[in-house]
């Protein structure tokens, strides 16, 4: 597909992922939001690019939110990418503690509210928006790239919640991917394993590579943001890429 002349959403666009996924979208000409909550990284890389971006607050928990996101996009070009790459609460807590409390089914709730159900709502409110485009070549409107994880295959202890949101987008994908194909829009999953990006926080790369690089089998060290962006671009641009859940982990599997 391409995307000069298009408009992209990314949720998320603030963050690790999503602003490598901004920059790489703008390069390849679409106009792009960063759909995010953190308005001083969000505005920076706005400015960074200028006419190519536009930051908007984003709440993906909120309709009024999301439907704000997709209007402004929809000012500047047709929609025809939305990237669903927003981070969420840190996982860490099993089922039950050392004394049999459980934890609490709310938090549960709200970890699948942002990681599932907000990537519904992403996904559909977009996908509602690209059928009413123009088709490009092969009928096509527009693509839905979500983000899953490996740990929505293979969890860790403590990962109860997160897990069961990244396996349900993992779920999600091919029934979306098929509900959307009418209307000529795809939808691809992206499953990243152990990547640098701000989820870890103050820590150096170097102390983060050091300590989590080398479970990584071949290469032997965690993945670049960039090296998702490349992966969701190249999706957005090939046409025949549609309902596969793409792993990039450096071979990588979790083992207890």
């Amino acid at each position: 597909m391409e995307l000069s002349g298009a408009s992209a959403v990314v949720t998320g666009g603030a963050g690790g992922f999503g602003a490598a996924t901004v920059r790489r979208l703008a390069a390849a000409g679409a106009k792009v939001i960063i759909a995010d909550m953190h308005e001083e990284r969000g505005n920076a890389l706005a400015a960074e690019l200028g006419d190519s971006a536009q930051f908007v607050f984003t709440d993906v928990t909120k309709d009024d939110s999301v439907d704000a996101a997709i209007a402004a996009a929809q000012e500047l070009a047709p929609l025809r990418v939305a990237v669903v790459v927003h981070g969420g609460p840190a996982a860490g807590k099993r089922i039950i503690n050392r004394e049999g409390e459980p934890y609490s089914a709310d938090l549960f709730a709200r970890t699948v509210d942002i990681f599932l159900t907000g990537t519904f709502r992403v996904l559909s409110k977009a996908a509602g928006v690209m059928s009413k485009n123009e088709p490009l070549a092969d009928g096509q409107r527009g693509v839905v790239i979500t983000t899953a994880s490996i740990a929505g295959y293979e969890g860790q202890v403590g990962q109860s919640d997160y897990s069961a949101a990244k396996g349900g987008v993992i779920g999600l994908n091919l029934t979306a991917a098929r509900d959307l194909s009418p209307a000529g829009i795809r939808v691809m999953c992206i499953a990243p394993g152990t990547f640098f990006t701000l989820a870890y926080g103050a820590m150096e790369e170097d102390e983060a590579q050091a300590k989590w690089g080398s479970g990584v089998p071949n290469p032997k060290r965690m993945g670049h943001a960039d090296e998702y962006a490349q992966l969701a671009l190249q999706i957005a641009q090939n046409d025949y890429l549609n309902g596969e859940v793409i792993r990039i982990d450096g071979a990588q599997r979790f083992n207890l």
